[in-house]
C-alpha cells in the first residue's frame, strides 16, 4: 500500500508520496478541496532505473536531477547514461518528521548525489527547501529543474514579469513554434504557420500543444499561473542567482504522443540551465559542477493567492 504524508493547515493539504520519488501528488485548496495539480494519466507503480517518465504516472510536483531529458554525459573519463527526468522521480525516498516539516531524502544511482527535500506549510504558502550533496569522490555535473505540474482550464494564464520578453524553443510538438533555438517575443508572437498566438493563455485538451520553452530568469523572481475560474493566483518564487533560467511546459493534450491519456497542464519550472539535457549544458559550459563534500541549498514557495 503507497504510503501518503499528509500536511495541511486551515489553507491548503498537501500530500507527499514517499515510494514514488518524494512526488507532491496532491495540492488542494481548503475548505473547498479543489486540486491544483495535474493527477495521474496511469496508476501508481514501481518505477525501474531505465522507463521514460511518460511510462509513469506523469503528475504532480516532481524533481529533475541530473537532467531533464534522457543523455550519455561524457565527464571525468567516463561516459554516464542518464536516464529521462534523472535519478530521484523513480526511487524511494526514506522520510521523518521535524516539527511541522516533512523531510524526505534519497541518493542517485547514477551519480553518487544525496539529495534532501524539506517540506512546510505556512498559510496560503508551500515551502520546499533543497539540500544536494556530493557523496562520491570526484566532482559531479548536473543541472536542476523543478516540474511542478499544474491542471489548467482553457482560459487560464501564464503571467510573468515585465522583465521577461522573449523566449527560446527547446521542443515544439509537430513544428508548431518552428525548431529548437527559435526565439519569439512573450507573450504575443506568430506560429510556423504565421497564425497569431498568445503564449500565455492555456488551451483545451483537445488542442494537441505540447511545447517546452526557456527564458531568462526574470530578476524579480516569480512566475505565475492564473486559474480564472478560481479567481487564485499560483505563484512559484525562485531566487534567480539560483535558477538562472525559466523552463515552461505547455501541454494542452498533445503529450504523451499516441496515449490515450494526456497532460493538460502547465508546468513553472525555475531551472539551472536553458537545457534539458545534461550533455547539452556541458557542452555549454552552463552545467552546474558540484565538488566532492560540497553541497548546495536553495527553494522555492508556492503561493496560493488571489487572482
Amino acid at each position: 500500500m503507497t504510503e501518503r504524508l499528509i500536511l495541511s493547515n486551515e489553507s491548503l493539504s498537501v500530500e507527499v508520496l514517499p515510494e514514488f520519488g518524494a512526488k507532491v501528488s496532491s495540492m488542494r485548496l481548503l475548505p473547498e478541496g479543489e486540486e491544483l495539480l495535474q493527477q495521474p494519466l496511469r496508476p501508481y507503480a514501481p518505477r525501474t532505473r531505465t522507463m521514460a517518465f511518460e511510462e509513469g504516472d506523469a503528475s504532480g510536483i516532481d524533481e529533475c536531477i541530473p537532467t531533464v531529458s534522457a543523455c550519455d554525459v561524457e565527464f571525468g573519463g567516463n561516459c554516464l547514461p542518464v536516464p529521462d527526468h534523472g535519478d530521484f522521480w523513480r526511487i524511494p525516498f526514506a522520510s521523518r518528521r521535524e516539527a511541522e516539516e516533512l523531510v524526505l531524502e534519497a541518493t542517485g544511482f547514477t551519480l553518487p548525489l544525496r539529495f534532501e527535500k524539506r517540506f512546510a506549510l505556512e498559510g496560503t504558502r508551500l515551502r520546499i527547501d533543497y539540500r544536494l550533496e556530493n557523496v562520491g569522490r570526484q566532482s559531479l555535473p548536473f543541472l536542476w529543474s523543478a516540474h511542478p505540474g499544474f491542471a489548467v482550464e482553457p482560459g487560464d494564464r501564464i503571467l510573468l514579469p515585465d522583465s521577461v520578453k522573449e523566449i527560446n524553443v527547446w521542443h515544439s510538438g509537430g513544428g508548431r513554434l518552428g525548431a529548437p533555438g527559435q526565439v519569439h517575443s512573450w507573450p504575443h508572437t506568430h506560429d510556423a504557420a504565421d497564425q497569431s498566438v498568445d503564449l500565455s493563455l492555456a488551451g483545451g485538451p483537445e488542442d494537441g500543444v505540447g511545447d517546452k520553452l526557456f527564458a531568462v530568469a526574470p530578476r524579480e523572481g516569480w512566475v505565475a499561473l492564473e486559474r480564472r475560474r478560481l479567481r487564485k493566483r499560483i505563484e512559484v518564487r525562485f531566487d534567480p542567482a539560483w535558477a538562472s533560467f525559466l523552463g515552461l511546459w505547455l501541454a494542452f493534450g498533445g503529450w504523451p504522443a499516441g496515449q490515450a491519456q494526456r497532460q493538460h497542464c502547465v508546468a513553472l519550472e525555475p531551472c539551472t540551465a536553458p537545457a534539458d539535457s545534461l550533455a547539452t549544458a556541458l557542452e555549454r559550459g552552463l552545467a552546474r559542477i558540484l565538488e566532492v563534500e560540497a553541497w548546495f541549498e536553495w527553494k522555492i514557495e508556492i503561493h496560493v493567492i488571489p487572482a
